[in-house]
This record gives C-alpha cells, structure tokens and sequence, in this order.
C-alpha cells in the first residue's frame, strides 16, 4: 500500500484543504450497504475528505456542488498518486495537462458536517486524448446514520496543449502508468 502526502487541490483552497492522507495501491472497495445504482469493481485508491461547515447549506447537508470539489481533490492526489509528479498545471507554468471535459454525478443519500467520506478512484478508460474516471462517494457509520452509499461520479479529462489550445494525446507513458496502478489494461 502506497500512502501520499496528495495535496488537496482547489484554487479556491476549498473542501479538504488541509493536507490529508491518500491511499494507493489499496485494491477492494468500501464496504456499504448493496444500491443498485453502485459502482461494481474494485478501486485501487481512496482519498478521505471531512465535510466542512461551509459546504453545508440550508437543508443541514452537503450542498451538491461540493461533490463536484471532493472528485476534484480525489482526481488530483490520484494522479499524483500514478505519476509521483504533481498535476500540471498552466497557472504553474505547465505547458501540457489535462482539462475536464465533463462531469456527471448521481446522489444517492446526503452527507453532513463533521462527517469524513472516502472518495474512491479509478481510471475506467483510456482514449486517443482523453480518460474517464469513476468516482465512488462514501461515508461511515457516523451520528448521521449507518455506512452508506453518498454518490457515484463519472468524469471525462482531455490532454491539452495550454500554448495552442488543443487536445493533445493521452502520452503512451501515463497511459502505462496509469494500466500499472490500476493492474489491468485500460486502452
């Protein structure tokens, strides 16, 4: 197991900000109650997140757009977590990274304050310029509630040119990477 010091991502220094501890190399997955519409499979990474105060809103709850925050912090520790480099960024002077081409999530019970969820990840596929990710949100048994099921999420990441402005392909080097930590072939 492959423990990293992943940094939590967000410009705006949202949800997770402080420095907490990524799980590679895992395997399995969290263990919650069956809902059918899981994500079946294992997942070789995890990354915790605690619910702040702030990401609550009137109902008492997580608001939905953090979720969309928590893959993003998961997304980024996991490719640190395949590649050893940090995620490369046009703001730090990367010339190529990745972009999010498209997010898609399904809620399935609600998450509160105070509580730590575990955001599992995985690379489902690669493609000539872009991969998919899947994302499996989950929360202990807590005050709140038992072990459950909070989300799955789906996303789409384009290599891009940041000088040119175009897709770029997957290089054959992270498309290996990312075969090796996830142990089966993804192209």
């Amino acid at each position: 197991m492959a423990r990293t010091n992943a940094p939590t991502g967000g410009a705006s220094g949202a949800a997770g900000a402080q420095p907490t501890l990524a799980l590679a190399g895992i395997g399995g997955r969290v263990d919650v109650p069956d809902d059918p519409r899981d994500l079946l499979g294992k997942f070789r990474f995890r990354r915790p997140i605690e619910v702040r105060f702030a990401d609550t809103d009137a109902m008492g709850h997580v608001n939905n757009a953090a979720y969309l925050t928590y893959c993003e912090i998961a997304r980024a520790a996991y490719y640190e977590a395949v590649t050893g480099q940090p995620l490369p960024l046009g703001t730090h002077g990367a010339s190529e990274g990745m972009i999010l081409a498209e997010a898609r999530i399904a809620f399935r019970a609600p998450a509160f304050y105070g509580e730590i969820l575990t955001i599992e990840a995985r690379v489902g596929r690669i493609g000539r310029t872009s991969f998919t990710q899947e994302f499996r949100l989950t929360a202990p048994d807590s005050r709140y509630g038992h072990a459950r099921l909070i989300a799955v999420s789906e996303s789409t990441q384009v290599m891009y040119d940041y000088v040119r402005e175009v897709p770029i392909p997957v290089s054959p080097e992270l498309a290996a990477a990312m075969e090796r930590f996830e142990g089966r072939p993804l192209r």
